[in-house]
């Protein structure tokens, strides 16, 4: 098993596996060149999509939102389109399926898990962009504070959906106004 590795690592690896197999050899060397291939193109095309996302005016604004990087942006972009589509920003939660489940008959009202409409792929972006920013963003804000609040009473998962949820709210309402990321809002009203 040549298990884990980037790069160069999974590559001597794989090497030191068949290197007393010569009859193996044949067929993973093609196999190894195929991915070589495959990891140049898309680094080609990484290049290529952040060049796009630093060229285009609103993809630099969402990205000032911290854990927002140019897939989420460019991600995020395409799905809504155009931000005047929505009246209110907290309706961009319910179109990606971000937003509590009802359950409701004549007696009971039950609140579910996240309804799991909309665009699966954006969902996982922002539960992604969501949780780097609870752990790896070192930028401070209101934010971050409230989902890691949250991450303390709920637990990691729920609290990064939550934060997912709201990311997108602020994702729309930036774009709508047309303002960087503000880490404090309050201060800056």
């Amino acid at each position: 098993m040549a298990g884990k590795g980037a790069g160069r690592a999974f590559e001597n690896r794989v090497h030191e596996l068949i290197a007393a197999r010569p009859t193996v050899d044949v067929i993973v060397e093609p196999l190894l060149a195929a991915w070589r291939a495959v990891r140049g193109q898309i680094g080609v095309l990484d290049r290529r999509l952040i060049a796009l996302a630093k060229g285009d005016a609103t993809c630099r604004l969402l990205m000032t939102c911290p854990g927002v990087g140019v897939i989420v942006a460019t991600s995020f972009a395409a799905a809504i389109e155009a931000p005047e589509h929505f009246r209110h920003s907290r309706s961009v939660g319910a179109y990606l399926g971000l937003t509590p489940a009802r359950h409701q008959s004549g007696e009971i009202d039950r609140t579910g898990g996240i309804s799991r409409r909309g665009d699966r792929l954006m969902r996982t972006y922002l539960f992604e962009a969501a949780a780097s920013l609870l752990v790896r963003v070192r930028q401070d804000s209101a934010l971050k504070a409230w989902g890691r609040a949250l991450a303390e009473r709920m637990g990691f998962k729920h609290a990064a959906v939550a934060v997912a949820r709201k990311l997108a709210v602020v994702l729309h309402a930036m774009w709508r106004a047309g303002t960087p990321f503000q880490p404090w809002p309050a201060a800056a009203a």
